[in-house]
């Protein structure tokens, strides 16, 4: 059973919002956050000579390597990573995040300080994914010019709800013009995600579509990496018309439509 003295603080500091139960020898500690693709953040607590020690048990940086291509960690990452345990006070060891509440300390402060550690790293997953797109773009970028269709790059648009889009690009046509967003990842774990993402800014730039003046919206697939399922463009295919960049002549004649 769970260390009732451990649950009772966590309860009142900071709410019932985070379980703990036993686990394997640990306590656990489910807490209310998300890793960036949907998981539930836990950490863990070992108790050793009268300090209790609260890690991810390395979970992040796993979830992390899972994410990308790469083995490794550039050097950017890692200066990010210590960024973030400098100001959220933590431990960095054998990619493990931890901290250690000694006798007299209150938990609830400990464990959280940690879960937003843990929070700013999983975050690193964006400096994956903006990279990737990024150079996706650009080849896109260069087919758009190759073609001559005039275009506008990382247009913001504002949506029903008031929030900010960045769409990828404006592509203006003689007949109509068109937006369009760029969906490239090298992970299968994160291409849900990014449809989802996707998704909920045509959903709320519906608006745009409608009018005299309407504008087309495009969701390109990188497909030259096998990580989407049919789901993926189902899911898109329901606001917007789903392109390939495998077919590139088919992605041209789709702007150039009326």
């Amino acid at each position: 059973m769970a260390d009732p003295s451990l649950c009772e603080q966590l309860h009142n500091g900071i709410g019932e919002l985070f379980v703990c139960s036993e686990q394997n020898g640990y306590q656990r500690i489910r807490t209310p956050y998300l890793y960036p693709d949907g998981d539930v953040i836990d950490l863990f607590c070992e108790t050793r000579d009268d300090v209790l020690t609260i890690s991810d048990l390395g979970e992040t940086t796993r979830w992390l390597r899972m994410q990308s291509l790469s083995a490794r960690r550039t050097a950017k990452q890692n200066a990010l990573i210590e960024d973030v345990r400098l100001t959220h006070n933590v431990e960095f060891f054998k990619g493990m995040l931890l901290a250690r509440c000694r006798r007299g300390e209150p938990l609830a402060p400990v464990v959280m300080r940690l879960a937003q550690a843990v929070l700013r790293v999983a975050d690193l997953w964006f400096t994956f994914r903006n990279r990737s797109v990024e150079s996706f773009s650009d080849e896109v970028a260069d087919l758009l010019a190759e073609r001559q269709l005039p275009f506008d790059r990382a247009v913001k648009n504002v949506g029903r709800s008031g929030r900010t889009w960045t769409v990828d690009f404006h592509v203006r046509a003689p007949a109509r013009s068109s937006l369009v967003y760029v969906l490239s990842t090298g992970s299968r774990s994160a291409a849900k995600g990014v449809a989802e993402h996707v998704l909920a800014a045509w959903y709320d730039l519906s608006h745009l579509a409608v009018g005299p003046e309407s504008v087309r919206f495009v969701s390109l697939f990188d497909d030259t990496v096998d990580v989407w399922n049919d789901e993926d463009f189902r899911l898109l295919d329901k606001l917007s018309t789903v392109a390939r960049w495998t077919e590139p002549d088919k992605f041209a004649e789709l702007l150039t439509a009326a």
